[in-house]
């Protein structure tokens, strides 16, 4: 079903970006290696190119002219754009015992613009400038990424802002774009995963990116009835989760 789709994924130079990358791949779908950080882009697109055909591109989720720039360069390699998966983001990791975020009290104005610029605004940059291109086709899936964090100790506050606001971003913009048979969902991992980049300690004890299995690939196979719903893996399959509480 996803053979010969083309699918960007933006933050796929590691962690679950390019999980999710190695999995489209191994479906035979063109894959889209967006990433900030060129190094990584490069050996991820390198990797995944061993498995089907694939185009490395720098981008900065942040600026709309970097981010219209990855849409054209996809669209003049492959011609379309079926799957969007919003990936890149800034992540406390709080689950690696690194230092909590600081308190809104306490935090620079940069701090707080650079994660809400980068989870929010680069998800909302990403789907303005893929929709034209699915829409002309009455086809396409956009996938969010989702994110739960703790009410305390404190430190997740500005994290959580953007992801709250990224399901709300998607169930209004899954409405906006349905009758262009465009399916846009938020995805979450649900729980914290260890990806290369985590301290010694933490790869040992806790689950990698593998443990999300085939969830990026049921997600860009859901049917138009599930748009603008939130779904997290398990055992196999994609479950609908329920809005957060506190």
């Amino acid at each position: 079903m996803l053979e010969g789709k083309v699918v960007i994924i933006t933050g796929s130079g590691q962690g679950i970006g390019k999980h999710a990358a190695r999995t489209f791949a191994e479906k035979k779908a063109k894959v889209v290696i967006a990433e900030f950080d060129r190094d990584k882009m490069q050996r991820s697109a390198a990797e995944i190119g061993k498995l089907t055909e694939t185009l490395g591109v720098h981008v900065d989720v942040r600026d709309e002219d970097s981010v219209k720039r990855m849409i054209d360069q996809t669209i003049s390699r492959f011609g379309q754009i079926d799957v969007l998966i919003n990936n890149a983001a800034i992540v406390p990791h709080f689950a690696w015992n690194i230092p909590r975020w600081p308190r809104i009290a306490d935090m620079p104005m940069e701090f707080w613009s650079r994660v809400v610029h980068t989870n929010l605004y680069g998800t909302f940059l990403g789907t303005k400038h893929a929709i034209p291109h699915m829409e002309k086709r009455k086809a396409g899936h956009i996938i969010n990424l989702y994110g739960g964090g703790g009410l305390t100790p404190a430190g997740a506050c500005t994290y959580m802002v953007t992801k709250d606001a990224i399901r709300t971003f998607t169930r209004y913009v899954a409405e906006e774009v349905r009758e262009s048979n465009i399916c846009v969902v938020t995805f979450s991992p649900r729980v914290p995963i260890a990806t290369e980049t985590a301290p010694e300690e933490a790869l040992k004890r806790m689950p990698g990116p593998e443990v999300l299995g085939q969830a990026f690939v049921l997600a860009a196979e859901l049917p138009m009835d599930q748009s603008g719903k939130c779904f997290a893996h398990e055992n196999g399959k994609l479950v609908e989760e329920p809005p957060r509480e506190g």
